[in-house]
């Protein structure tokens, strides 16, 4: 199993680091991560970001531009008890969650992984993972409103549709990934995917669904000879109204005929250009990222970043096999940020030449978005608790504010313009 780092214990040594692939369908792009204009909020709602506590079973609401002001705190596990009382007494799912807590949680529960708001900014609907469901949480009064116990014992990465009306879970374990109604919580689909699925994409059109599947990443049989026992690691391509399976893509084989067949064919989080012609993505085990180009079906760069001397080489201390994780764009797409979760520092790296920028320190930083105004990349530091803002033009840290313990996932949202906090209850 990985093993969990001690806070503070690692400081970097940055002075010394010197489709559907052409799909045949319409609308094959992915949709890139770029704030709403002021002219598309809806009316009565401030614009926020939502940070996931993980380790806590929290998620703060912070300003999205400027100083990150936290504005307010959601408890995202009202029925903690229930959900303890019914998991002990089913043995299976004790064995799975004591599992998780060992295993992708490092030694913790993992409360809160995603979570994005109800077009209407009333609720926030959240992953759990150790609880193996999704919850709406009312925001004025905290209550649940509703709840979907995924298939298997562990949910995962959520994406919301182009029109936030649907949103997607991963089920981690079950290999599949649910469709739901965000304001009911109803299923409208499911599709099946390779092994372990991982981070979910609407399409800009939203007609198709991207998603990432990663394969087995707590074991300790991470050398590359053990390779083959990682699973089915593809991505994996539905039409988003039937579900369908439009295309599935190994980037094995991809990799390969690049001359990478040292690099895993695990697709880690991903970050596509406005147009939505190419696609940079992460891979386990790698302090680097991969360029791939839709239309040809090729990869077509490969960018390795500097390494932290301080980074443990033994690749099985590396948290659930990654060494970065975390990735966004610039809205105008120059500018790729990156998290270099294992080596403890984040970067602009500038999209035409592929140099990396000013490595700034960061204490485990797991995730990577922009900024509602589009002028930074905003990063997790799950090692310090603190979010962090960069400027996607200088590369510099321009903001950081201090969060709940384990911030992972980092999403823009709508919450009602007076919007404080729950009513205590």
């Amino acid at each position: 199993m990985p093993a969990a780092r001690t806070r503070g214990a690692r400081r970097l040594m940055l002075g010394s680091l010197a489709a559907a692939l052409a799909l045949t369908v319409t609308g094959g792009g992915a949709v890139a991560a770029v704030p709403p204009a002021d002219s598309a909020r809806p009316a009565g709602l401030r614009q926020v970001m939502f940070v996931g506590n993980n380790w806590d079973g929290t998620a703060d609401v912070i300003e999205s531009t400027g100083d990150l002001a936290r504005i307010g705190r959601v408890n995202v596990i009202p029925d903690r008890q229930a959900r303890m009382w019914e998991i002990g007494l089913n043995p299976v799912k004790l064995a799975y969650f004591l599992g998780i807590r060992q295993g992708p949680g490092e030694g913790h529960d993992q409360f809160v992984d995603d979570m994005y708001a109800t077009p209407d900014g009333s609720a926030m609907v959240v992953s759990r993972p150790s609880f193996a469901d999704v919850v709406s949480i009312d925001l004025r009064s905290g209550a649940i409103n509703w709840r979907f116990p995924v298939s298997g014992f562990r949910s995962d990465h959520m994406a919301v549709s182009p029109d936030g009306t649907r949103v997607a879970v991963s089920a981690s374990t079950a290999n599949r990934v649910h469709v739901l109604d965000i304001t009911t919580g109803r299923e409208v689909g499911s599709f099946a995917t390779g092994d372990k699925p991982h981070e979910n994409v609407f399409t800009a059109d939203g007609r198709h669904l991207w998603n990432m599947s990663i394969g087995e990443v707590t074991t300790a049989l991470d050398a590359p000879a053990w390779d083959w026992t990682k699973g089915d690691r593809r991505i994996t391509v539905v039409d988003a109204r039937t579900f369908e399976q439009v295309r599935v893509v190994d980037m094995r084989a991809r990799l390969d005929a690049f001359g990478r067949k040292d690099l895993s064919d695990a697709v880690r989080p991903v970050a596509f250009t406005p147009d939505e012609s190419t696609l940079y993505f992460q891979v386990s085990f790698f302090n680097g990222f991969v360029e791939y180009d839709v239309a040809t079906d090729r990869v077509t760069r490969v960018k390795t970043l500097p390494e932290n001397p301080a980074t443990d080489p033994d690749r099985t201390t590396w948290v659930n096999d990654s060494r970065h994780h975390g990735m966004s764009m610039s809205p105008d797409g120059k500018r790729l940020c990156v998290a270099a979760t294992m080596d403890d520092y984040a970067t602009v790296v500038d999209r035409a030449t592929l140099t990396e920028g000013p490595l700034v320190e960061a204490s485990k930083p797991y995730w990577a978005t922009v900024s509602g105004d589009g002028r930074a990349c905003v990063i997790s530091e799950s090692g310090s608790d603190r979010v962090t803002a960069i400027d996607f033009a200088t590369g510099r840290r321009v903001a950081s504010v201090a969060v709940g313990d384990h911030p992972q996932r980092v999403r823009l949202a709508h919450v009602p313009a007076d919007w404080t906090g729950p009513t205590a209850r």
